[in-house]
């Protein structure tokens, strides 16, 4: 037996979508840049130092000093001398004076007077300790300086682009159609 039968087939409808994408292009150009650096102005100025050495006392020390220096020391010993022989002679006079207080005054003076006082023996630097002064006075250096400022001149550069837009276009790529037909519909 035959069934009437409706067949029905159908195809959908297809959109194409093609794209193109933006294109940007950016690009930035290096700034013009010039640095001048003026030198620094200094001066300096230096007041020498002073050192003062004073070794007349070590040149005295070693017998070797200027005339009058020894005329002056030969004068105060002769001087000294002479005061203490005369302070000797009124003590030995005071003794012989009162010699009946008893005391052998006459031969301790001969005693006293002819021998000579005993030397003393003794580690003698020559010239002394410190005998040689000193004194100094440092320099001074008094330094000025006068700092320039850098002289830049920059020139900026203004960045470049360039912009294509994208493109989207759409298409029916495929028509939708639907077709029916019948079969054993009339038997």
């Amino acid at each position: 037996m035959q069934i009437p039968q409706i067949r029905m087939q159908s195809q959908r409808a297809q959109i194409e979508i093609q794209k193109t994408d933006a294109q940007i292009r950016m690009a930035q150009p290096q700034a013009e840049l010039t640095i001048q650096q003026p030198e620094a102005e200094l001066t300096i100025r230096t007041t020498p130092g002073k050192l003062r050495i004073d070794q007349s006392e070590a040149w005295a020390d070693l017998n070797l000093m200027h005339i009058t220096k020894r005329n002056e020391l030969f004068a105060r010993e002769g001087k000294n001398s002479l005061m203490q022989g005369i302070a000797r002679r009124a003590r030995q006079g005071d003794e012989l004076m009162k010699i009946e207080n008893g005391g052998d005054a006459i031969i301790h003076q001969a005693m006293q007077n002819s021998a000579d006082p005993m030397k003393s023996l003794g580690i003698k630097f020559i010239p002394s300790h410190f005998s040689v002064k000193t004194s100094y006075q440092p320099a001074e250096v008094h330094i000025d300086v006068q700092p320039k400022k850098p002289i830049i001149h920059a020139t900026p550069q203004s960045p470049e682009f360039s912009y294509e837009p994208g493109n989207v276009t759409t298409s029916l790529k495929q028509r939708q159609y639907l077709e029916i037909s019948f079969t054993n519909l009339y038997v």
